[in-house]
């Protein structure tokens, strides 16, 4: 497995991660399953998990993907010591919905439960701000942060949903390594917006989420004929295809699909070995723009 650095830290990471939320939501797959698929993922190489405090069902199921990795981890009879879990915490998911909580006590305490939820054994490897709550300033919500990396119980930092001017801010209360934002065939506002070139200037690993699209959009990857063409023509999936295209993008990306099948994590991984030219990424902007 190819690997990379996290952000200009010396800790490497493989060059495609695991996302784990598909795991933990309505109508997840059983435990049994989704351990089978996390174990799969590091047989394969992968050394990236991408997880958060809400992936799960509701406000009483918080922390269940969390707790899920951390059950894998102490199951799989293999070497973990390189392993790098990625975490959020700062969306609340009461009803089922997804709502924003930057209040810093609400951090304080969501940041000691995942600790916790991952067996305390170790800081959190990468512990990241799921969205700004424009009810606190971005020094309020991060303070949280930054007093976690001084007591041990975060390693390393980073922001999600974040602009450029937000990451500004966010750096100026605590070290940032990595930005979360949502990139894809049909939401390319990275390219646009100066967050995937700042990223690139400043050395932070850019985490693409949803790199699919979401399970509707993912299912239709075919109907796009580039995607497709180019599939064919080099004898892989379409969803290989989207991920070695966004990794073409820029070196500081590293896209992480989720899975809740077998199948699905070994293709993922697969694509790392797909390797795209100049002029099909130029090709494939072209038409995903028309």
């Amino acid at each position: 497995m190819e690997t990379k650095f996290l952000g200009k830290t010396d800790t490497t990471i493989s060059a495609i991660g695991l996302g784990g939320m598909p795991m933990s939501l309505k109508g997840r797959p059983p435990q049994s399953q989704s351990i089978e698929v996390i174990h799969k993922a590091l047989d394969l190489g992968v050394t990236l998990i991408d997880t958060a405090d809400s992936y799960c069902q509701d406000e009483s199921d918080k922390h269940h993907n969390e707790r899920l990795i951390a059950t894998a981890l102490q199951q799989y009879h293999k070497d973990t010591s390189q392993v790098v879990i990625a975490t959020k915490g700062g969306l609340m998911r009461p009803n089922g919905s997804w709502t924003r909580n930057g209040e810093p006590n609400h951090l304080r305490e969501t940041i000691r439960q995942s600790f916790e939820a991952f067996g305390t054994q170790k800081p959190i490897d990468l512990w990241q701000y799921h969205s700004p709550d424009p009810n606190y300033a971005i020094a309020q919500s991060l303070t949280p942060a930054k007093e976690a990396v001084e007591q041990g119980l975060i390693r390393y930092v980073g922001v999600s949903n974040f602009s450029v001017e937000q990451i500004k801010q966010a750096r100026e209360t605590v070290e940032i390594v990595s930005v979360q934002n949502q990139y894809n065939p049909w939401h390319r506002q990275p390219e646009f917006d100066g967050v995937l070139e700042y990223c690139e200037q400043e050395g932070l690993t850019f985490l693409p989420w949803s790199p699919m699209g979401g399970s509707s959009r993912a299912s239709r990857l075919q109907d796009i004929p580039i995607i497709a063409q180019l599939a064919r023509e080099k004898g892989v999936s379409v969803y290989q295809i989207v991920l070695s295209w966004l990794r073409a993008k820029s070196p500081c990306i590293v896209p992480i699909p989720g899975a809740s099948k077998l199948s699905s994590i070994e293709d993922s991984v697969k694509s790392v070995e797909v390797k795209l030219s100049f002029q099909e990424v130029e090709d494939l902007d072209r038409k995903l723009s028309s």
